[in-house]
C-alpha cells in the first residue's frame, strides 16, 4: 500500500484525494495546506486522512511514499527538492517549476535517488490525446503542421502569464502526440492589465523538418474554444475537446503535388496541385477520468520502478519552451533556438 500526502487543497487538491482514494493499492495519508477551513474540509469528507499546515511532518513521517503537490508555481520546486531529500517519490502539477534550471535540478534529483517524479500533463492521459498520438503513429504520413487555439473569457493569473497558465497544456500534448522535439520558438502578446502577466498571446515553434507548430492562447475571448488540427499528407485531425461525444474526428483529406518543369524563354517550375476528398470518421474512445488513469500509472511505477509518461525529462522539456517563449514575448517574437536557450539554462 502506498501512502501519499497530498500538498495544497485549493482547485485541483480534492481532485487529487478523490482519485487517490479510489486507487486499490494507494491511500492517502496527509493533507497538507496552510488555510485551516480548506483542512477542515477534508476532515468533514475524510475522516480518516490526517491534516496538518506543516509541510515537515509530512517528510518525516515513514508512512509517506509519495507526495503529490497542488501548490502555486513558485513553490513546485522547494517542495519537490525537500521532498526527494527525504526519500520521497513526487508528483507535481504542471509545469513543474518557474524556470528550467529548476526542473533539469528536479531531474537530476530524481535519478541521483532513484525515486519517481511524474509530472500532471493530464490531457497525455485522455483517451483522445492517446488516439490522437495512435493515428499521428499509424496513419497521418508526414506530419505538416499542428495548430491549437485554447482560448476563454479568464480567469486571470495573477503570478504567471498566459502561456504559462493556458500554453502548458498545449505544449504538454503536442510533446507527447508528436514525432519530433521543436528546435526554436517565437512568441507575441501582449497584457492589456497594467501590471499584469501577458493576457493573449501566440507561440509558433519551428522543427528540423517542415513541420510547424502554433498555438494561440487567450484570457480575453467571448467564447471558450479548445481545438487543435493536426495536418499530414495522408489524413488530418480535429480535437475539440468541448465536444461531448465525438472530440476526435479523423478527415481522408489532403493534397497531391506534382512538379512540373516548363520551358518558356526561362525555365518555369510549375506546381500543380491537387486535392484529395474522403471519408471522415470519429473512432471510438476511452473515456476513463484522466487523472484517475495518470495517478494509477504513478502508482504502478513506484511499485514496479517503472517511468511515467510525463516524467521529468517531458515536464523539462515543457518548461524549456515556456521559458524560451517568455524570452521571445519580451523582445517582440524574436525566435530563440531552444539548444541555445538549454544551454543557457
Amino acid at each position: 500500500m502506498i501512502g501519499i500526502a497530498v500538498v495544497g487543497y485549493g482547485y485541483w487538491g480534492p481532485n487529487l484525494v478523490r482519485n487517490i482514494a479510489e486507487i486499490p493499492d494507494a491511500r492517502v495519508v496527509y493533507v497538507c495546506d496552510l488555510a485551516k477551513e480548506r483542512l477542515a474540509n477534508v476532515k468533514l469528507r475524510y475522516p480518516a486522512i490526517e491534516i496538518t499546515d506543516d509541510f515537515e511532518e509530512i517528510l518525516r513521517d515513514p508512512r509517506v511514499d509519495a507526495v503529490a503537490i497542488a501548490t502555486p508555481v513558485s513553490t513546485h520546486f522547494p517542495l519537490a527538492m525537500k521532498a526527494m531529500m527525504a526519500g520521497k517519490h513526487v508528483f507535481v502539477e504542471k509545469p513543474m517549476a518557474s524556470t528550467a534550471e529548476e526542473a533539469r535540478r528536479m531531474v537530476e534529483e530524481a535519478a541521483r535517488r532513484k525515486l519517481v517524479l511524474a509530472v500532471d500533463h493530464t490531457f497525455v492521459h485522455t483517451g483522445a490525446v492517446r488516439k490522437m498520438r495512435e493515428i499521428v503513429e499509424n496513419g497521418l504520413g508526414e506530419i505538416y503542421y499542428y495548430d491549437s487555439v485554447r482560448v476563454n473569457l479568464g480567469l486571470f493569473q495573477h503570478d504567471v502569464s498566459v502561456i504559462w497558465d493556458l500554453a502548458v497544456h498545449d505544449l504538454s500534448i503536442m510533446d507527447y502526440v508528436l514525432p519530433e522535439k521543436p528546435v526554436a520558438v517565437s512568441a507575441t502578446g501582449m497584457s492589456h492589465v497594467a501590471g499584469e502577466p501577458e493576457n493573449i498571446a501566440y507561440l509558433t515553434l519551428f522543427f528540423e523538418s517542415k513541420l510547424i507548430a502554433h498555438i494561440h492562447v487567450n484570457w480575453l475571448a467571448p467564447v471558450k474554444v479548445r481545438r487543435t488540427l493536426v495536418g499530414g499528407s495522408g489524413k488530418m485531425i480535429v480535437y475539440d475537446d468541448l465536444e461531448a461525444s465525438e472530440k476526435i474526428k479523423v478527415y481522408d483529406k489532403g493534397i497531391t503535388l506534382n512538379g512540373n518543369p516548363q520551358k518558356n524563354g526561362e525555365k518555369v517550375y510549375q506546381m500543380l496541385v491537387g486535392y484529395r476528398t474522403g471519408d471522415m470518421y470519429a473512432p471510438q474512445l476511452d473515456m476513463t477520468e484522466a487523472l484517475g488513469r495518470e495517478l494509477r500509472q504513478f502508482v504502478e511505477c513506484i511499485d514496479t520502478n517503472g517511468q511515467p509518461i510525463a516524467d521529468g525529462q517531458a515536464g523539462l522539456r515543457v518548461v524549456r519552451i515556456l521559458e524560451a517563449a517568455t524570452q521571445s514575448l519580451a523582445q517582440r517574437g524574436r525566435v530563440i533556438e531552444l539548444e541555445q536557450q538549454r544551454r543557457i539554462a
